[in-house]
């Protein structure tokens, strides 16, 4: 199998031959070719197979109502008492719902509920225990905003609740493999939903892990959990994906995502990129504290936008959209 990751660039002044990535103001004239049996080798654009020139180009359909042409900012609302940065800062529905409100006025485009903590180690948790964690503070944003609400959960029972409270999109670190009910009640929803994903469950997924090509092999996964959610009816245009950085893999592995997300665009779906906080930025930047990551969260989101990503997914949203103003107004 042949892969093509575009050589992503920016500018008003394009040169003859240009082709659009994913329908935004990015684009690209050269290509490289990547396989499994021989070495990378930089090509023309114009090389490219029809189809796959297509499904890098397309302009991506609107995700709960937000536009894929531009950066939308994901804010991250943890309902657990043990996840890996901030464990019970959210605990009772009141105090979830103001950090929700708050997010929303610090420009988050969409909030993202999770009752689960899947750190590295963390351990299972009872349906019943994540449906009253997720569902109520869920059903209290919505009551309050119009912002669309991510359901971040492997069940399908905690999903189905969070649809009935209000929840526009199904997010599944479990890349819909964890819970075979899940996915057919998206398509029966009609939902958008994230297929992420991980080597591993989150109990084991750091005990050395390892890839024959890290890059290929996660190409290789969401391109087969894409087909088979279509096959069930979902529909492609409203599913996202997200490499899974930091579930079952090394520094190195990560790093190596992170250089060739847009290699992710031939897949034809908007790409989720979620790195706040995470233990390699505290290991590259030196910073032993999950909550003071924000710098090297930003910078490594910034390098996302960069090669088109279209979802950022973070815990410190206001210097976050801080940080994407300014980056906007100097390109």
């Amino acid at each position: 199998m042949t892969y093509y990751r575009p050589l992503v660039r920016h500018g008003e002044a394009r040169p003859e031959g240009a082709v659009p990535l994913a329908g935004s103001a990015l684009w690209f004239t050269e290509v490289e070719i990547l396989s499994r049996e021989a070495p990378p080798r930089i090509a023309p654009a114009g090389l490219v197979p029809e189809k796959e020139r297509r499904r890098l180009s397309a302009r991506r359909a609107s995700i709960a109502g937000l536009d894929m042409t531009q950066p939308q900012i994901m804010g991250i609302l943890n309902v657990t008492p043990d996840s890996f940065s901030d464990g019970g800062k959210h605990a009772g529905v009141e105090a979830a719902k103001a950090a929700a409100l708050q997010m929303v006025a610090d420009g988050a485009t969409i909030i993202d509920v999770g009752g689960e903590s899947t750190r590295p180690g963390a351990a299972d948790v009872a349906e019943a225990d994540e449906i009253a964690r997720t569902a109520p503070v869920i059903a209290a944003i919505r009551a309050e905003s119009q912002v669309p609400v991510s359901i971040d959960t492997r069940k399908a029972t905690v999903g189905l609740e969070a649809l009935e409270a209000g929840a526009d999109l199904l997010n599944d670190v479990s890349g819909f493999t964890f819970d075979p009910a899940l996915a057919p009640l998206a398509a029966q929803a009609s939902v958008p939903v994230c297929i992420m994903h991980a080597q591993g469950d989150p109990a084991t997924m750091q005990q050395d892990p390892q890839y024959a090509n890290v890059l290929l092999d996660v190409y290789d996964f969401l391109e087969q959990q894409i087909d088979r959610l279509e096959a069930i009816g979902v529909i492609r245009e409203q599913i996202v994906i997200d490499p899974g950085i930091g579930f079952g893999k090394t520094q190195e592995h990560n790093l190596t995502l992170l250089r060739n997300l847009s290699l992710f665009h031939g897949l034809g779906c908007p790409i989720l990129l979620g790195v706040s906080r995470k233990g390699f930025i505290g290991r590259i930047g030196e910073e032993p504290r999950a909550e003071a990551r924000a710098p090297g969260s930003i910078a490594a989101g910034l390098a996302a936008l960069a090669q088109g990503v279209q979802f950022l997914r973070v815990h410190d949203v206001a210097e976050t959209v801080q940080a994407l103003r300014l980056w906007q107004a100097v390109r």
